[in-house]
């Protein structure tokens, strides 16, 4: 009995169509800024940010999901390696923001000006 080779030509396009979406909608966010989402803040962060990290995330598992293969596994395999980079993505984001808020009070109310 021979093995037949099913084309997997409908879903690549599917794959790049979906992944080129989402780079279009972050470039053009990124380009437009637009006002309501650019002023309106969600814990101490613009809005718009907060949708480039969402938007981030989400590409980067569908990258995990179709280039290595989960979905096919068995979901306590794909948990053991989705679950570990969520936490790891929340908690940069976490020290990013925090940081970045301190490093932000400290040149606003110091004598030292901005230099980089």
């Amino acid at each position: 009995m021979a093995h037949t080779h099913e084309s997997n030509t409908k879903r690549i396009w599917f794959v790049f169509g979906l992944l080129s979406v989402i780079t279009v909608v972050e470039v053009a966010l990124g380009i437009a800024k637009p006002d309501f989402l650019y002023k309106t803040d969600l814990f101490n962060m613009h809005l718009l940010n907060w949708i480039f990290i969402i938007l981030t995330v989400a590409k980067a598992y569908y990258i995990m999901w179709a280039f290595m293969h989960l979905e096919g596994e068995k979901s306590n395999l794909r948990w053991s390696i989705v679950a570990p980079l969520v936490f790891l993505i929340i908690y940069l984001v976490f020290i990013l923001l925090i940081e970045g808020n301190y490093v932000f009070d400290v040149f606003k109310g110091s004598q030292y000006k901005w230099i980089f």
